[in-house]
């Protein structure tokens, strides 16, 4: 009798065991951890994920998550070798964030081969819901269709008729100029000409020029991060600005204004996802996350990757498992999203994440109360205005009937 009651503890501890394998969860965090873009996601996208994990509390709902990291260094080939890596070796079931288009877009494919969840935040490209789609990636933040219609349109509604870009170059950079021009022509401007620039060069000299010699009155900066800004301060050393011609920058994160300082950045129309000072919800977690980031307010980036983490993980506990990334995505986009920080979201059939946008102007050094606080709103985007319309998607993204 005593040996057939052990049995069957042993048994049960055994099933147990099993079922809370099956519920173990492991994210790989890929971003930029140390060059232009290190600001934006970097270390910062790792504490959001951490975050996630944390307010999600996987004990209470009967389940394990890593989180583990990695720096692409803004390399597609290194990205691929790290996703496969992670795949196949390390058992990862979810990769978060991945900034630069290009690495972002290797990934998208290898996640789809593998069946896994590629939960994009940092990346821009609008391909990654267009002719790129995946059904195993979800593009959560924002794209350059967003920005292009946000910024972009609200520079050309204020007279701005003729543009000159200085373009990253490389698939985000590209991306954003021609979704930008698309806005400019059809609205009755004229682009002028543009020039290409290697990601995280040192010196914007001789493009400036270009651009100061094309008498353009917008000279449109379709780059990010380390490339704006120091796009900006060699501007005002060629005295851009003070010459007629007006700078703007078409992706602009907090992190940027920050490192430019007010005096510099003011006037400066952006357009986000998210600010930290928005509601009483932003306030508080980015006060959390501050704590946690050495002071650093969050980026709209950072923000994605908590908020694109949290709702994979209510997906996984409804699916029971994390093995099938097709089925967990399908989850994501079947649930109503009522998102702690960017409000009611949506998950469309190709991946596009909408929800709110919103047009920001850089305060006036005089206007702000202090570190941070540098964003005036401008308007608020509905989210059915803020994306692109999913009927343009129809015979671009195969996903889409």
């Amino acid at each position: 009798m005593k040996k057939t009651l052990f049995a069957t503890a042993a048994v049960m501890a055994l099933a147990t065991g099993a079922a809370r394998a099956e519920l173990a969860v492991k994210l790989g965090v890929m971003s930029d951890m140390s060059s232009l873009y290190a600001e934006i996601g970097g270390p910062g996208s790792v504490e959001a994920a951490k975050m996630a994990v944390e307010d999600f509390d996987p004990a209470k709902n009967g389940m394990k998550v890593d989180v583990i990291s990695a720096d692409h260094l803004n390399d597609p080939d290194v990205g691929s070798s790290i996703a496969r890596q992670w795949y196949d070796v390390d058992k990862v079931d979810a990769i978060v964030d991945v900034p630069t288009s290009s690495v972002a877009l290797a990934v998208s494919e290898i996640t789809k081969k593998k069946n896994k969840a590629f939960l994009a935040s940092g990346p821009a490209s609008s391909e990654l819901t267009g002719s790129r789609c995946s059904p195993n990636t979800v593009h959560w933040t924002y794209d350059t269709w967003a920005l292009a219609h946000g910024t972009g349109g609200a520079i050309v509604r204020q007279g701005g008729d003729t543009w000159f870009f200085i373009t990253a170059d490389y698939a985000f950079g590209r991306t954003l100029e021609r979704d930008t021009s698309d806005v400019v022509r059809a609205a009755g401007g004229k682009v002028i000409g543009s020039v290409y620039v290697p990601l995280n060069s040192p010196d914007f000299s001789w493009f400036l020029q270009q651009a100061q010699l094309s008498n353009a009155e917008i000279i449109g900066l379709a780059n990010a991060g380390g490339d704006t800004i120091n796009s900006i301060k060699q501007a005002a050393e060629f005295g851009i600005v003070q010459g007629g011609q007006k700078l703007v920058g078409l992706l602009v994160f907090i992190s940027d204004v920050h490192s430019l300082g007010l005096q510099l950045a003011q006037g400066l129309t952006v357009t986000t996802a998210f600010y930290w000072d928005l509601n009483d919800k932003t306030r508080a977690w980015s006060q959390r996350f501050a704590k946690r980031n050495n002071g650093r307010y969050p980026t709209m980036v950072q923000a994605g990757v908590y908020s694109e983490t949290l709702h994979y993980l209510e997906a996984v506990k409804q699916v029971g498992s994390a093995e099938d990334g097709l089925k967990v995505i399908d989850k994501m986009k079947a649930t109503k999203w009522d998102d702690p920080l960017f409000g009611s979201t949506e998950l469309r059939v190709d991946g596009r994440a909408v929800h709110a946008m919103y047009l920001m102007e850089v305060k006036k050094p005089n206007k702000s109360k202090g570190p941070y606080d540098y964003y005036k709103v401008l308007a608020t985007i509905k989210p059915e205005d803020a994306f692109r319309p999913l009927a343009q998607e129809k015979g671009v993204c195969p996903l889409v009937n």
